[in-house]
């Protein structure tokens, strides 16, 4: 059978947490893992670049002969995936298919909260973006949902520095921002990947009530579902239990030590440079 991977794409680190959590809902199937870290963070860019350089990564997966691409970064997924799925597959390849992580995590965060108050921390991309207010009420109309931008998580998490002593202050700065918003949230949505490396940090400083929503399971238990509702797509999908991993660092060494943190495993990556992904 011709190799055709699930292809699952960060701008960084983060969506291996959400990887994760794919294999051990979906195990045996192939997969090919794209970090941008060379570009990454994503989230004080534009929806421009967000969307040129999503895009670029989609590409090349497909390239790799993935059918299937998870857009497993809240940025990417607020900021290029309509346009990704309503334009860009339509030139493309139309049987191709681009999934994201911020509706599936909508359709059921409702269910989590008993005051119908919910917080939201991600990226300030994901939060100027509105699409977690949209895609939310939507689906829970009667629930009031609160943002807060939390700019130097990201930064602090990829370089390593979330286990110093400083990083506590940010953790704590951001928390009491959002809890200031309203003492009546009781669920803290994680929107963006790369936080539930730091969700025990998150969870002591909050109210013991409060509780602490990441989205690897969600979304990995929407791809299964998703698979069942398309035959069609899960067919094509090739099952030989190979995962592959890249990224656009040089410092393939550094990424795979980091790596291994949000994987929970050894990971041994490939350089791919990003000058190859604008020729897709």
């Amino acid at each position: 059978m011709q190799r055709q991977p699930i292809g699952i794409f960060d701008s960084g680190f983060g969506g291996l947490t959400v990887f994760k959590s794919i294999i051990e809902q979906l195990p045996g199937y192939d997969y090919i893992y794209m970090g941008d870290n060379a570009r990454a963070p994503y989230g004080n860019r534009s929806f421009s670049t967000i969307h040129q350089y999503t895009w670029e990564c989609v590409q090349w997966l497909f390239d790799q002969g993935c059918p299937l691409v998870i857009l497993a970064c809240n940025t990417a997924s607020a900021k290029a995936l309509r346009t990704i799925q309503q334009h860009d597959l339509k030139n493309a390849d139309p049987s191709k298919r681009v999934l994201g992580v911020i509706r599936p995590t909508a359709e059921i965060i409702g269910q989590y909260t008993q005051s119908k108050q919910i917080g939201v921390l991600g990226t300030k991309g994901t939060v100027q973006s509105g699409s977690y207010l949209l895609e939310i009420e939507n689906f829970f109309p009667d629930v009031k949902v609160y943002q807060q931008a939390c700019p130097l998580w990201v930064p602090l998490i990829e370089n390593g520095e979330y286990n110093q002593p400083g990083a506590d202050f940010f953790v704590k700065l951001y928390l009491d921002q959002i809890m200031a918003q309203s003492a009546q949230i009781d669920t803290i949505l994680l929107a963006c990947t790369h936080y539930p490396i730091i969700k025990q940090k998150i969870e002591a400083n909050l109210p013991a009530n409060v509780k602490v929503v990441s989205q690897g399971d969600i979304v990995a238990k929407s791809l299964v579902d998703y698979l069942h509702r398309h035959p069609e797509m899960e067919t094509r999908l090739s099952r030989n239990g190979h995962n592959e991993f890249y990224t656009t660092t040089d410092d393939t060494a550094d990424f795979d030590h980091h790596a291994s943190l949000f994987f929970s495993a050894p990971v041994k990556s490939t350089f791919v440079s990003a000058n190859d992904l604008v020729k897709c």
